[in-house]
């Protein structure tokens, strides 16, 4: 008797997991922790203008490159978005993020909303955006310090930005109130399993069903 055909398991497409928050709300941390635990997440490394901080890795964290080579990429297209942000210049690299995702692999975007929003209109299907909200203003204000990572100028200005950036929240499919890292780190797994299982970024479904009709057809 001949083995009946194996199912073939259907192909998916990747998401971008796009997350924004005002500074010091707790986003970088969320988005490094999810990655450690999703071992199919893959971190999408922007290019900026702004300085190297302390234990910044080149290549890793972001890929630090002059305004002259910025403006350049904007020129010629290779940005999937770019934005401006506490007056430094950041941006998306085009060509690795549509190859992971034509692959079924997913990737994580920590971006402002500027950069957000030019991915929705670049690519609002494969998109999720998720805004990270800290407790309050005093917490947020004892976190930007406490980090030690900019002068006393740079947090009362990034301060300042927390009422401009707040309003943009609407703009997401789903927020996040960071009260607690462990419960946040949940939240954004529990996002992510369930947009995988979306019909919508299955087109492998179609031809995996009609598997079915075919093998059940009497003989």
């Amino acid at each position: 008797m001949a083995a009946e055909p194996a199912f073939v398991p259907p192909r998916r497409r990747g998401l971008m997991l796009v997350m924004s928050s005002p500074s010091g709300a707790g986003k970088t941390s969320i988005s490094r922790r999810t990655l450690e635990l999703e071992p199919e997440l893959a971190l999408s490394i922007s290019v900026t203008t702004r300085p190297r901080r302390p234990g910044e890795i080149d290549g890793v964290h972001y890929h630090f490159i002059d305004q002259a080579r910025f403006s350049a990429m904007v020129e010629n297209g290779e940005l999937l978005e770019h934005a401006t942000v506490y007056g430094h210049n950041y941006g998306t690299p085009r060509r690795a993020v549509e190859e992971a995702l034509a692959q079924g692999r997913d990737v994580l975007f920590d971006i402002d909303w500027q950069g957000a929003q030019q991915l929705r209109e670049a690519a609002a299907d494969d998109t999720v955006g998720v805004f990270i909200l800290p407790p309050s203003l005093p917490e947020l204000a004892s976190r930007l310090r406490s980090r030690a990572q900019d002068s006393e100028e740079t947090v009362r200005f990034r301060m300042a930005q927390v009422a401009s950036d707040v309003t943009h929240w609407a703009e997401y499919d789903y927020v996040i109130i960071n009260y607690d890292f462990e419960r946040s780190v949940a939240s954004v797994r529990a996002i992510l399993a369930a947009e995988r299982l979306r019909r919508k970024r299955q087109p492998g479904l179609t031809e995996f069903v009609k598997q079915f009709r075919v093998q059940a057809t009497p003989r």
